[in-house]
């Protein structure tokens, strides 16, 4: 039996990654998988706890966090098909306003 403590741990370390990804990288593909990365931890620690209180409640909440993420993913890949298809360049530092 793993503790609990482990998980924790676990996922405090991919949000920190996660969200290192977010500050440090210039890319927006780069920067959706850390959003991704960060939701993933939360949703570990959900299941953890879950585990602990032997209830379903943090499994129900994570299958919603991943349907929002799907389509979060989803519109957002959609934003940068669009803004590279106008500007050529999908640069963070570049897409500092959407007007057309």
């Amino acid at each position: 039996m793993v503790p609990v403590d482990y998980y924790i741990i676990l996922s405090a370390i991919l949000f920190t990654i996660g969200a290192l990804g977010v500050l440090i990288r210039r890319n927006p593909l780069i920067i959706f998988m850390s959003i991704e990365l960060m939701l993933n931890a939360g949703n570990l620690a959900f299941v953890a706890f879950s585990s602990v209180h032997k209830s379903f409640d943090g499994q129900i909440f994570v299958f919603f966090v991943i349907a929002v993420a799907a389509a979060e993913v989803a519109v957002g890949l959609a934003l940068i098909v669009e803004i590279f298809k106008t500007k050529k360049n999908i640069n963070i530092d570049d897409m500092n306003s959407l007007k057309g």
